[in-house]
This record gives structure tokens, C-alpha cells and sequence, in this order.
């Protein structure tokens, strides 16, 4: 049996290190080892065969040559499975936090609410309360003095019906007084203050 013979018994490409060898020989010697294949005589010639052809490999091929191998195959085996460093994970961008303008918006719509729910209860005392906290807050906004104005005059008027003409007159004038440039709401007062003269006279 020449060498070439040997490799090729074993599966392997003449040149083959010492360490290919021992594998291929030793994977090959278990899938036709007699004890696993009792009654296969053509598996037993065949270990027989393997094992003659590494033990003739072993003779020839020198070991020094498969240390540096072997060693040089662990080391790139140990630098493949070794754990690589993960990417750094990126942070979910968390949330801004909402503006001061957002939160007066918020705010503006949420008193609104609030300020429908009184007057329609008729609730004026907590009303005008509210649209006043709200003015205080807001002072530039014209919407929020309109709410003002509005929560005055549906007072008044309340104060009218309830024979309390004294304070009605209060409060319209302060409604007036709040929002001067709406010209809807001085029509609608004017005739509040009709009402209130044709009450008293």
C-alpha cells in the first residue's frame, strides 16, 4: 500500500496534516468498527484497511509539523468561537418632554371643558372662579378673556331672573369691561341692561 493509497483510504488529499489524519481516521474507524457492525465482513475489511493505512500515515507524516497546526487551527477556532464584543446598543430616543406651550394648551382646553361643565350646571360662582385662575395664567390670550367675558354675562344674566339687579349690573359691566372690542357680546349686553331697566321700573 503506497501513500497515496493511504490518504485516499482515508479520505484525504495527499499532504494532509497530522491532525486531519487522526480525525478522518478515527471518524471513519467508529462508522465501520466490527462491534457496530457485527456481521458487515465488508465493513470489517474496510476498518481493517483504515487502520493500516494510519498506522502506515503515522510513520511518515511528522507530528512536529501537526502541533504547530493543531495549535495554529485552535487558535482560529478560539478566535472564531471566542465571544465578540457586541455593537453598542442603541438607546431608544426617549420621549421630549412636552413644551411650555403645549402644557398652556393643554391646560387652556382642559379649564374650557371644565368652564362649559359649570355654566351649563349653572354653576356661576365656580365659573367666573375658573375663567378668572385661567386669565390670570393667560393674560395675553383673547379667547381666554372672551370665556371671561362670556362667564360674566351669563351670570348677570342668571342675576337678572333671580331679581338682583344691583349685581347683575356688576356683572355685565364687568363683562363689558373685560372683552370691550366684542362687538357681539355689547349688542347682547345692552339689551341684558334692557331687561334689567324694564325690571326695575
Amino acid at each position: 500500500m503506497d501513500l497515496g493509497d493511504c490518504y485516499r483510504l482515508l479520505g484525504l488529499r495527499s499532504g494532509a496534516s497530522f491532525s486531519d489524519i487522526k480525525l478522518s481516521y478515527r471518524r471513519l474507524a467508529q462508522q465501520y468498527h466490527p462491534d457496530i457492525n457485527p456481521d458487515d465482513t465488508r465493513a470489517k475489511e474496510k476498518f481493517i484497511a483504515v487502520t493500516e493505512a494510519y498506522k502506515l500515515l503515522l510513520q511518515v507524516v511528522p507530528q512536529e509539523n501537526t502541533f504547530r497546526q493543531v495549535t495554529q487551527s485552535q487558535t482560529v477556532e478560539r478566535q472564531e468561537t471566542s465571544p465578540r464584543p457586541e455593537p453598542p446598543k442603541k438607546e431608544k430616543p426617549k420621549p421630549k418632554p412636552p413644551s411650555v406651550i403645549e402644557i398652556e394648551r393643554r391646560l387652556k382646553w382642559r379649564t374650557y371643558e371644565q368652564l362649559q361643565q359649570f355654566l351649563k350646571q349653572k354653576r356661576f360662582p365656580q365659573a367666573t372662579a375658573l375663567a378668572e385662575a385661567l386669565a390670570q395664567r393667560l393674560p395675553d390670550d383673547a379667547e381666554v378673556r372672551q370665556w371671561q367675558a362670556i362667564a360674566y354675562q351669563l351670570w348677570g344674566r342668571s342675576l337678572i331672573a333671580d331679581n338682583q339687579p344691583l349685581k347683575a349690573k356688576i356683572y355685565l359691566k364687568k363683562a363689558l369691561k373685560t372683552d370691550p372690542n366684542n362687538k357681539t357680546l355689547w349688542v347682547e349686553v345692552q339689551r341684558d341692561f334692557e331687561r334689567l331697566e324694564q325690571k326695575i321700573f
